[in-house]
């Protein structure tokens, strides 16, 4: 029989989130071990491209107890940067950490609390836990489409995550597929080596860099836009379900403009629906995907501009952005061999993967059902996933806030009944008498 152990609280997952939950937990001094099937932060190196460049502001980059500190405060770290950071951030505090160990299976224990398989290369354990944060990100399963497999085999097929530079993928032109944040800044980087790009947009909006003297995060977080609950956001738990905007942080900051990037030479395309061999089929949406990511554009900066007027800030006049190219036709179908495309990114996202968790905390898609992580399963909660809470959940920007509150749930289930509370002003935690 496997051995078994108990600990108090078990986090699976020792990215910046999880980390940011052991990071409080420890503070307050509740046992507890996190557990990780690689390193630390591993996938700041492991699955960012070479080039790879924050598109938000260094000042958004704010953990429990640490913040950015350099002279850049208005910049983009490269990801070399981004991870010398975390590093600084590891060595301010001693995390009870269980690397290369994967947790294959989770349940509900038979008298309370949950019951966890760990797998190791050399052993596997039976570990039970009273509270379990589930922090191995929202997504982490690669979405590739069915037919992928039906292509020409000489063209070769990797996923962003696998993406590391245009050095790394054959001689010839390259199909891009999707045009979320990696999608538009790997066609960038492919475009920008001089590398012929052909790219299938999907539906991302997009956003200016900067707009009337700052850029346009630091304009939407002076304005709350970070702060407003997903409950409260338009459209709301829809929200979860949209793709981010596309902009890049590379070279001091721009916008990625890809009615630019075709009038230099790089192919469009609408929604790729089907392909076989060496033939793409692509929807007739390449004209609507433009107008609409541009429409999104300038309703930001409109909103920019109200908040402006409203508070009666100085700044630049304002613009509004009118197109530099429009489509002559709408492609639907590409030849790969003909156009000389040797390889394809797929960028179209990733898709949830829980079915190691047996508890009934999740929707017919298989998402978690949670309130700013908290599930209705005592004791089991998730930390890092997109719109948890907010539009900064997930990310720098709002993962302490998640951190103290899923912290703070647990501290207050330990300390239940006890002479003291345990209460969270969203960033920081403190024991009141």
């Amino acid at each position: 029989m496997p051995e078994r152990t108990h600990v108090p609280v078990a986090i699976i997952g020792a990215g910046q989130a999880g980390l940011s939950v052991s990071w409080y937990l420890g503070r307050h001094g509740i046992e507890h071990l996190v557990i990780e099937a690689e390193t630390p932060v591993h996938a700041w190196t492991d699955t960012r491209w070479d080039n790879f460049t924050l598109v938000t502001p260094n000042w958004h980059c704010r953990l429990p107890g640490y913040s950015y500190a350099g002279d850049d405060p208005d910049g983009f770290m490269k990801r070399d940067e981004v991870v010398e950071w975390l590093n600084g951030w590891l060595d301010t505090f001693n995390p009870p950490l269980r690397t290369h160990t994967r947790v294959t299976r989770l349940r509900q224990g038979a008298d309370g609390g949950f019951e966890l398989t760990l797998v190791s290369a050399d052993a596997e354990q039976l570990l039970t836990a009273d509270d379990v944060v589930i922090a191995t990100g929202g997504y982490p399963l690669p979405v590739i489409p069915t037919f992928a497999r039906t292509l020409d085999p000489a063209v070769r097929q990797l996923h962003s995550e696998e993406y590391k530079n245009a050095d790394q993928l054959p001689d010839g032109a390259v199909m891009v597929v999707g045009t979320g944040q990696s999608g538009a800044q790997i066609a960038e980087d492919l475009h920008l080596a001089g590398r012929t790009v052909h790219l299938a947009m999907g539906k991302a909006p997009r956003v200016a860099r900067f707009y009337r003297g700052r850029d346009c995060m630091t304009w939407l977080a002076d304005m709350g836009v970070y702060d407003v609950g997903v409950q409260e956001y338009p459209g709301g738990q829809a929200a979860r379900e949209k793709t981010n905007h596309y902009v890049t942080g590379r070279d001091g900051g721009r916008d990625i403009d890809l009615r630019e990037f075709a009038a230099q030479g790089m192919h469009l395309y609408g929604l790729l629906e089907d392909g076989r061999d060496s033939r793409l089929q692509f929807a007739p949406t390449l004209r609507e995907s433009l107008d609409s990511a541009d429409a999104t554009y300038n309703s930001i900066c409109a909103d920019i501009d109200r908040h402006i007027e409203r508070e009666g800030i100085e700044a630049p006049p304002a613009t509004r952005y009118e197109p530099v190219w429009e489509p002559d036709d709408e492609p639907t179908a590409l030849d790969l061999a003909a156009a000389g495309v040797t390889s394809i990114v797929w960028a179209i996202g990733y898709r949830p993967d829980y079915r190691w968790i047996e508890a009934s905390v999740f929707d017919g898609g298989g998402r978690p059902m949670q309130t700013r992580g908290v599930t209705a399963l005592p004791g089991l909660a998730f930390i890092g996933l997109p719109w948890m809470y907010t539009w900064g959940s997930g990310r720098f920007h709002g993962i302490d806030r998640d951190a103290a509150h899923i912290a703070a749930s647990i501290i207050d289930r330990v300390a239940r009944g006890s002479a003291g509370s345990v209460v969270t002003d969203g960033a920081t935690l403190a024991t009141t008498p």
